[in-house]
């Protein structure tokens, strides 16, 4: 599964831990500079995830509007781990994106 991040300067454990629940490519953009308005979504994006407190709120409009465009669900949760994973676990994968997608983290087995 193919996920494009959208704010927040530094990811820190966010993209090992969506690693975790079966997402294999991340697009990472900071979002707020005026020029990341202008943000295509690829196509082989499954969800887009918008962190709330890095992003100037132009850009988080645009990437709602070009995500529901293209039919790609949009997550909007701040900068933390926590709270993404909170949001996330209320997400469903539409028919045809990501089929092997799922929110149940991989627990390692001690």
């Amino acid at each position: 599964m193919n996920v494009m991040i959208v704010g927040g300067d530094h990811l820190g454990n966010i993209s090992k831990n969506l690693e975790s629940y079966g997402v294999t490519a991340i697009e990472h953009i900071r979002g707020r500079n005026t020029s990341d308005r202008k943000i295509k979504i690829p196509q082989a994006t499954s969800l887009v995830v918008v962190l709330t407190d890095y992003i100037n709120h132009g850009t988080a409009r645009h990437v709602k509007e070009k995500a529901k465009s293209l039919g790609i669900p949009a997550v909007f949760a701040k900068r933390s781990w926590r709270s993404l994973e909170e949001e996330l676990t209320k997400f469903t994968v539409p028919e045809g994106r990501g089929k092997d997608f799922h929110f149940s983290p991989i627990i390692p087995m001690v």
